[in-house]
């Protein structure tokens, strides 16, 4: 497991820890919200959401982590 992997799991692990829910359950429900962004997205929002690289048409919870943490200012 890579780095960024293992950070990701960490962030997962303690969302999970402060809402009673399983690591699981928050990667299904960010991948839940992710979909839903991506399948009702503007044409702003499309243009803004082609700045992830993505494997698929729809970004993982990773990539989109991954996108935002490279670009926080």
């Amino acid at each position: 497991m890579n780095r960024k992997n293992k950070n990701f799991d960490r962030i997962c692990k303690a969302i999970a820890l402060k809402n009673g829910i399983s690591v699981e359950e928050v990667k299904k429900e960010m991948q839940s919200a992710i979909n839903y962004a991506f399948e009702n997205a503007t044409q702003e929002q499309k243009l803004f959401q082609s700045n992830i690289m993505k494997k698929g048409e729809i970004a993982t919870p990773e990539e989109v982590l991954n996108f935002v943490c490279k670009n926080i200012k």
